[in-house]
């Protein structure tokens, strides 16, 4: 086999309450890359399909430097051509480097044979991610890979926990038109945050993962509170309180912002809540005259995968 494509789903990084180590897949959309093994000893990304304005540079393309740490783990030369299709924009809070990073590691993963596991990859992909923003976290990677929710209970070592969804949870995410970088929206977090307030976190973190194993939906969603980042990035969402209340007001279990924005996501049990939740996320930026787009979906328990 010298040639595969792999599917990388888009992704809710945060979860609310858990910065930088909680993170869930979306069924759609995702990003696509089709690998090619090559007999010359290097990266190349030969296209970039819907973001031309992207590096094709492997040495600055998050694909290319994800792969390129995982042949340099097996100190492997093989070399690689990876196309790359998005489907995820970039700037839009929901996973955009990490889909690319995550259908290259896995794509060339399986090329050469499956020498690591899915957790295994996360590490080459967060690589992908300091390259996109200056740090190299996993929230958005780890579900993307391995499906599901995800939590990080460490990064050093590196340590992934995956969590099933509760069968009828539904995400909806809104993507107003607007772009906002990971890299801008780190910028403007503190250095330190409140004692009161990190054990406000810490309890709403445990909160919400035990809503997740035991099905609790009204634990869920008294769990998906953050009082750390929140309120500092939702600055930065033109809309965002009244995208909030509208959410709650149409039934769903909690919102909050996905990743570092400008997408929001609500949590809903059941089909029928979220698409409600989606109508009234809808109107609030339809009043604003700002164009979005939304995604209903349940939550991808497979991650990344082959589809060619």
């Amino acid at each position: 086999m010298n040639q595969l494509k792999v599917f990388a789903p888009a992704t809710v990084a945060n979860v609310a309450c858990g910065f930088d180590v909680l993170g869930l897949a979306l069924d759609y959309p995702g990003d696509e890359a089709l690998v090619t093994k090559t007999n010359k000893n290097d990266i190349v990304i030969t296209a970039c399909h819907n973001a031309e304005n992207l590096p094709l540079a492997a040495d600055k393309n998050v694909a290319g430097v994800a792969v390129k740490a995982l042949l340099d783990k097996l100190g492997s030369d093989q070399g690689f051509e990876i196309e790359l299709t998005k489907g995820v924009k970039p700037g839009s809070g929901i996973g955009s480097s990490a889909a690319s990073s995550a259908a290259a590691v896995v794509a060339v993963n399986e090329l050469l044979g499956t020498p690591f596991t899915k957790k295994e990859l996360v590490k080459f992909a967060m690589e992908g991610e300091r390259c996109a923003t200056g740090v190299a976290h996993a929230d958005n990677v780890a579900p993307s890979i391995c499906g599901g929710f995800t939590l990080v209970r460490s990064y050093e070592p590196l340590d992934i926990i995956k969590i099933d969804s509760p069968k009828e949870l539904w995400a909806t995410v809104i993507h107003p038109q607007l772009e906002v970088k990971t890299r801008d929206a780190r910028r403007v977090l503190k250095g330190g945050i409140d004692l009161s307030k990190a054990i406000t976190q810490w309890g709403n973190v445990g909160g919400l993962v035990a809503g997740l194993y035991s099905e609790d939906y009204d634990l869920i969603g008294r769990s998906l509170v953050d009082v750390v980042i929140e309120p500092i990035r939702s600055i930065l969402i033109p809309g965002y309180e009244k995208v909030k209340r509208a959410t709650i007001e149409a039934g769903a279990l909690g919102c909050s912002i996905s990743g570092s924005g400008p997408s929001i996501f609500g949590l809903s049990k059941g089909e029928e809540t979220a698409n409600k939740v989606k109508a009234a996320m809808g109107d609030v930026y339809t009043q604003y005259g700002v164009d979005f787009e939304i995604h209903v979906s349940q939550v991808n328990s497979e991650g990344a995968k082959v589809i060619g």
